[in-house]
């Protein structure tokens, strides 16, 4: 879900690199050890990482936005509080990650400005609505689920910093795919009518769920460099494959019903076959023209204006301060 914009040409190729330094840099990856700031790596590998963890934070900043509508409405205090926290936590992650990327020499104001002006792209599954309480359940089982399948791979990513923040953020999002998935269970225990209401957020939220992978792998154009340099571990469809393995039997927990109707177990590989996913309007949401994407880029447009007083008053305390270190200096040298 993370690699979504990586499926772009690289029109940044750089010429003929260093032959001795390349066999090195392979070398660190093969022996599964990490490659770190300070290392020297091929630019198409800091541009690859750059591009992917910044999509990283940019879809965990924008993927506050579907819950934290519903913090105020939750049915509970308890419900409220566990939204909160969960909120909380995926600000937390895209800081981490825009921490790691950072140490590649890139400013995270600039990393920002690109979200904004629609230049990167974030997942497309943050351009969906959340119509109801069961939403918030089917995020955190299906959104936060399909993200573990993908997050945990990337904890032995080659790139140190990455990898290391990777470890804390995964273990935060099996809670919040356990919590959604409780909300899904009460729901479907409860009344016909909360039934119905979880049966619908799966009917709306299980094919762009599946497509959160990204592209198929036939059509995935940077695939064999991330698999080489121990970016990615596995490929889109592998991902996707095992999500559904794992999804689908918990559905059946649930007493839900899949919105595919070619969705059958193959007995003989042991894994569930799914329909063609609808790339048409994967493409459309990626580039800007899904329900919400308009929305949720205004909305962080917005708070990004109306914190702007914040970020000017720390600056100029900050700078008050800093002079006020100069002016002691000479003071004490007396």
């Amino acid at each position: 879900m993370y690699s979504q914009a990586l499926n772009v040409k690289d029109e940044q190729a750089s010429g003929p690199e260093d032959a001795a330094k390349l066999a090195r840099f392979q070398g660190i990856i093969d022996r599964e050890d990490k490659i770190e700031p300070r290392d020297w790596m091929p630019a198409a590998y800091r541009r690859t990482l750059v591009r992917q963890i910044s999509q990283h934070a940019h879809s965990e900043v924008i993927g506050m936005q579907p819950e934290g509508a519903w913090i105020t409405r939750a049915p509970s205090l308890r419900r409220k509080a566990a939204l909160l926290a969960k909120v909380q936590d995926e600000a937390g992650h895209g800081l981490y990650l825009y921490a790691a990327a950072e140490t590649m020499g890139v400013a995270r104001e600039e990393l920002y400005g690109q979200l904004l002006s629609g230049k990167a792209k974030y997942s497309s599954i943050f351009n969906y609505p959340t119509l109801s309480w069961a939403d918030i359940g089917v995020i955190g089982w299906l959104v936060d689920g399909a993200a573990i399948m993908n997050q945990i791979p990337l904890c032995r990513c080659s790139f140190g910093p990455y990898a290391r923040a990777m470890i804390r953020i995964c273990k935060e999002e099996s809670f919040h795919q356990r919590q959604g998935f409780e909300i899904m269970m009460t729901l479907s225990r409860g009344t016909p009518a909360q039934k119905a209401m979880a049966q619908d957020a799966l009917d709306r939220w299980w094919w762009p769920s599946l497509m959160m992978f990204g592209p198929s792998d036939a059509a995935s154009m940077h695939s064999a460099d991330s698999t080489r340099w121990k970016i990615k571990r596995f490929s889109n469809d592998e991902l996707r494959q095992k999500f559904v393995d794992a999804t689908v039997p918990q559905g059946h927990y649930l007493g839900l019903t899949f919105p595919d109707p070619d969705l059958k177990l193959d007995e003989a590989s042991g894994h569930w076959t799914f329909g063609a996913i609808d790339w048409d309007e994967f493409r459309r949401v990626l580039a800007g023209q899904g329900p919400c994407n308009a929305e949720r880029l205004a909305n962080r447009q917005k708070s990004e204006d109306d914190g702007a007083w914040v970020r000017e008053a720390v600056a100029a305390f900050a700078a008050k301060r800093r002079a006020q270190a100069a002016t002691a200096q000479p003071q004490a040298a007396e």
